[in-house]
């Protein structure tokens, strides 16, 4: 590749980027770059191919790769199964990420099915980067933050729903754990149709961090905002 994989995340995926600055240890941060990578690579599928056919054959690519290294088999050459291969990320759970991004191939989905892919696909991943930080953290903490930043360019309201589950879902989520749901604070002003720039964005994670809450994003980035809960502890 001609660029490494931090670099790779920083310039497609700059929102899950940012909250992984907050990971104090190096290898967890190098780990959650490697996530990331990878789920850019899955998602982008469906817009380099022609036809789901040949989607499918290149998810079944990815899939089969990651197979090969839960079996303790080499990686193929690419540099994402190589970092895969390198890090403490379960192979096998990747996999079945691959397999569910089978359904981005079907198209727009609405109602309970857009759910059900969101947490089959934007579930997983963030499920995967917060018990990569805690051992305590389990998919139910983060499940409703998934679907917000999964629906929150497609299905404000929902997105806006999720939101408001989120924040007690949250509650429980280990202070460790919180850098991989953090860009979910974001995800209300997309809801709001809003486009945060980069200063807006790092600002609203870094409060995001410190409060270990994730805001409804019903407030400019220097507008009038509502009162922010204390942090917990």
């Amino acid at each position: 590749m001609d660029e490494d994989l931090d670099a790779l995340v920083r310039r497609v995926d700059p929102d899950r980027w940012l909250s992984s600055r907050f990971v104090a240890d190096p290898a967890a941060r190098a780990d959650l770059v490697t996530l990331y990578a990878l789920d850019h690579e899955l998602a982008r599928i469906p817009s380099v191919v022609t036809n789901p056919l040949m989607g499918e054959i290149r998810l079944a690519w990815w899939r089969e790769g990651l197979e090969e290294i839960a079996g303790g088999r080499p990686p193929r050459p690419h540099a994402v199964l190589q970092a895969v291969a390198n890090s403490a990320l379960p192979p096998t759970a990747l996999a079945a990420l691959a397999e569910a991004r089978l359904g981005d191939l079907d198209g727009a989905k609405a109602g309970e099915a857009a759910l059900a892919h969101a947490d089959a696909t934007e579930g997983l991943l963030m499920a995967l980067a917060a018990r990569r930080l805690s051992s305590n953290a389990t998919a139910d903490h983060v499940k409703q933050a998934a679907r917000a930043v999964a629906l929150a360019k497609t299905d404000g309201p929902a997105a806006l729903t999720a939101l408001r589950a989120a924040r007690a879902e949250l509650a429980g989520l280990p202070i460790a754990a919180f850098p991989a749901v953090a860009h979910a604070t974001l995800a209300g002003r997309y809801a709001h149709n809003k486009n945060p720039g980069d200063f807006e964005k790092r600002g609203r994670i870094l409060l995001a961090v410190l409060t270990g809450r994730i805001s409804q994003g019903t407030c400019t980035a220097f507008g009038t905002c509502p009162p922010i809960e204390q942090p917990r502890v």
